[in-house]
């Protein structure tokens, strides 16, 4: 088989070939290995209690939910894990607005100094 001159073949590069073939005469297989040296730790029912608790309360922040969940599983929750677990429900972290909503009245006093003062 002939290299592209770039180094790969058809856009893959040289040595993810490289790898995959010496796989292959290893053990005839080229499927991904997944690594199973971390399981989850979490379990669904504890993932559908940090969701019920972030909706509850919008306000609290990763590491207050992190104490909380530690708090009731009895188990150490990291704060990076918690922020991960909302990310995967779909819950991030949002900037409260910082300005004052606008009445009907401030509108339209606005829209009389703009008026007043348009070029």
């Amino acid at each position: 088989m002939l290299a592209h001159p770039a180094g790969s073949i058809r856009g893959i590069a040289q040595s993810v070939i490289y790898r995959l073939w010496q796989r292959f005469q290893y053990d005839g297989n080229v499927n991904r290995h997944y690594s199973a040296d971390h399981p989850r730790v979490r379990t669904p029912n504890e993932d559908r209690h940090l969701a019920v608790t972030a909706k509850t309360n919008r306000r609290s922040t990763a590491s207050d939910l992190s104490r909380q969940l530690s708090s009731a599983t009895g188990s150490t929750v990291l704060r990076q894990t918690v922020y991960r677990r909302l990310g995967q429900i779909g819950l991030y972290a949002r900037r409260l607005v910082r300005c004052v909503p606008l009445t009907a009245t401030h509108c339209r006093l606005r829209l009389a100094w703009n008026t007043e003062h348009a070029l």
